[in-house]
């Protein structure tokens, strides 16, 4: 005889638990502590399981039956609802642990054996700022584009286009990475080209080369009231060619004025690689000079 949910709630506790059938396999277990736990018994592929179901009156006899045909139906069609049951639960497990902060910490760490050690650091800065706050604690697979566009908006609110921008790449290197690695279905952030404002760089200033004779006698008469090691390292960038940064972080012991030759280190080079650079007699006597006078600095310009 099929329950009846007075009959559910009527059920007593005793000495050990039992058994009140409902059909085709469903009962509810009344536990001596009073406990009403919904049973679903059935065969599959010849063998009797018991799958859990829910507990009296949180999960009805209505709702337990439902659930009981939903199972029914799967078993049919040749899936075994405990198997399913632990699929999704490992699934759930597997998506909790693949945040947006793992799968993008994970990148950074494969990324920075290649990078310098500044790239990393600046990329571990936007992560961290910008990204995180909003997306580091939600699993990366269910991350979809308009939440992924509402962050990157919010950099955008505060006027920082550009930034923006190579945010949205950096996150298009990350769920790539994790489409590879199995972590996300694919990369949601191409389906934003086009949503961001493009950002309009702005040249650096600069002059002609029929300005540079004017340029350079103002500079030896020092119209602008300039320091002379700056004076000096104006000149040195024009006649060697290099890098503000190069010049500003290079030591004493990277020239060799009897070669004639300056060795940059390949830690302070784009390309990570070293670079040579010929030293002419003028920068040799410009670098001479400063040395005259900041003789006990280990930069040549005397910044330290």
């Amino acid at each position: 005889m099929a329950l009846t949910h007075t009959a559910c709630i009527n059920a007593k506790p005793k000495d050990k638990a039992y058994k009140k059938y409902d059909t085709d396999g469903l009962y509810l277990l009344i536990n001596p502590n009073g406990s009403k736990l919904w049973r679903l018994k059935y065969s599959y592929l010849s063998k009797e399981k018991l799958l859990s179901l829910g507990k009296f009156p949180m999960f009805s006899l209505a709702e337990a039956r439902e659930e009981r045909d939903r199972l029914k139906k799967m078993i049919k069609s040749g899936i075994d609802p405990i198997e399913e049951k632990r699929a999704r639960k490992r699934n759930a497990e597997i998506k909790a642990n693949n945040t947006f902060k793992s799968v993008a910490m994970e990148w950074l760490e494969k990324q920075s054996q290649k990078w310098q050690p500044k790239t990393t650091d600046k990329i571990r800065r936007y992560l961290e700022n910008d990204l995180f706050p909003e997306l580091g604690n939600r699993p990366i697979a269910d991350i979809d584009p308009p939440e992924l566009l509402f962050t990157l908006r919010k950099i955008e609110d505060r006027g920082a286009y550009y930034q923006a921008g190579r945010i949205k790449q950096i996150c298009g290197q990350i769920f790539r990475y994790g489409v590879a690695t199995g972590k996300n279905p694919r990369d949601i952030s191409a389906d934003l080209k086009g949503a961001l404002t493009p950002h309009k760089g702005k040249h650096y200033a600069s002059i002609d080369s029929k300005q540079l004779p004017d340029f350079l006698k103002a500079l030896e008469q020092n119209h602008a009231r300039l320091y002379p090691q700056t004076r000096r390292g104006i000149k040195l960038l024009m006649l060697t060619m290099v890098r503000t940064s190069e010049l500003i972080l290079s030591t004493w012991n990277e020239l060799n004025f009897e070669k004639g030759v300056w060795q940059i280190p390949a830690e302070r080079m784009k390309m990570d690689r070293p670079h040579i650079v010929p030293l002419s007699n003028q920068v040799i006597e410009l670098f001479q000079e400063q040395k005259k006078r900041h003789s006990t600095y280990k930069n040549p310009l005397g910044i330290s």
